[in-house]
């Protein structure tokens, strides 16, 4: 018991002294604190750690200043007419009160809403294809309040891309990024005009890039953000911290009205591409065999004598096609185009997109546990 007492008295003269350490250190002493902090835990003070080559970004209002003046609002309007009344197919209906339920039929006009960027000073404007669809009018309105009407110079319904040309001077097209390298966790800010309140910046993070398989569109490689993108920012711009241009923002996914964090961009390379194509050409040039396909099933796997094969299961082949020529039939498993291997459907489907029509390709299938290389020529892709 004497023992213990006694150590808690040395250890309160311990502590005692420790204090007046500290006091005198720092009073007659010349080290700045983190020297004091030092000699306290025997260690040396850790500096703060920055994230990146520089601080935090704390704003970006020149990132928003670059890149604003290039972003419009297209107003599109079209005349809808009524579907027929389903008794006018009735022969003894429509004999009776056919022309009166004809002069009863009504057209309306429809409008819709989006968003475009310009690109260069030339006047051509990308946007998607679903904010113009069947348009009979196309508006568009500029940042610095100008207005015109626009010229559809071309659309592609499978990657949801449309072009557009304004007869307007002294425009200021946008900043693309060069060879732009998207990484999940990038800043990044989409302009557009949601909801028609006017030209509005929101901010995310890019959360997933290549993102397919959504049903959106038939070729599909999207930028995931959860940067809010709503109705009316389609067709508008997805940019970089820097006020570069990576993207064009198209869909929300959500099971109910309104953002859930889960927005897509086609990425700017895809839709440059699609710009150039239909520019030069006046259509998007694109490969096409004539096939339909899916993943393999584990029969078919089964089948091939190997459960781990990768490729795309053939269900379907268009009459005349160039597959169907080749001698390719339903049930055949690509697994190799021109000696690339194909991963899936999607793979297969992307890799005979990228050649163009007339070219040769050397297609390897398993039918069954037989391995066959057959050789077709690629056609132009039907609309």
């Amino acid at each position: 018991m004497k023992l213990i007492k006694a150590a808690g008295f040395l250890f309160q003269f311990g502590l005692i002294g420790l204090a007046l350490a500290v006091i005198y250190l720092v009073s007659s002493s010349e080290r700045n604190r983190d020297e004091i902090l030092e000699f306290l835990d025997g260690s040396a003070v850790t500096q703060p750690m920055h994230v990146g080559t520089g601080s935090a970004q704390v704003s970006y209002a020149d990132a928003v200043s670059l890149s604003a003046p290039s972003v419009v609002t297209i107003y599109t309007s079209k005349t809808v007419t009524e579907k027929p009344h389903p008794l006018l197919d009735d022969p003894v209906f429509n004999q009776l009160f056919g022309d009166q339920l004809q002069r009863r039929q009504r057209s309306h006009s429809e409008t819709n809403l989006g968003s475009g960027v310009i690109i260069g000073s030339e006047g051509y404007i990308l946007t998607n294809q679903h904010v113009i669809d069947g348009a009979d009018e196309i508006l568009i309105s500029l940042a610095d309040g100008r207005g015109s009407q626009a010229q559809l110079i071309g659309e592609d319904r499978e990657t949801d891309i449309a072009i557009l040309q304004v007869p307007i001077t002294g425009l200021t097209g946008i900043h693309v990024a060069e060879m732009p390298s998207v990484r999940v966790g990038d800043v990044v800010l989409a302009i557009g005009n949601p909801l028609n309140v006017g030209q509005t910046v929101t901010m995310g993070i890019v959360s997933a890039t290549g993102r397919d398989r959504i049903g959106l569109n038939t070729f599909e490689n999207f930028i995931q953000t959860d940067a809010a993108i709503n109705p009316g920012n389609s067709g508008g711009a997805l940019i970089n911290a820097s006020g570069e241009l990576i993207g064009i923002n198209t869909a929300i996914f959500s099971q109910s009205v309104g953002a859930q964090g889960i927005g897509f961009a086609i990425p700017i390379s895809l839709a440059l591409d699609i710009m150039q194509q239909i520019i030069k050409f006046g259509e998007v040039t694109r490969g096409w065999l004539g096939v339909e396909g899916t993943e393999i099933s584990a029969r078919a796997a089964l089948a091939a004598g190997d459960p781990g094969i990768r490729g795309a299961l053939i269900v379907g082949v268009f009459i005349d096609s160039p597959a169907d020529q080749a001698g390719i039939i339903a049930g055949d498993i690509v697994v190799a185009v021109d000696d690339r291997p194909v991963l899936g459907i999607r793979d297969l489907l992307d890799q005979i997109t990228r050649h163009k029509p007339g070219e040769q390709v050397r297609v390897k299938i398993f039918r069954g546990q037989e391995e066959l290389n057959l050789q077709m020529n690629v056609v132009q892709r039907p609309h």
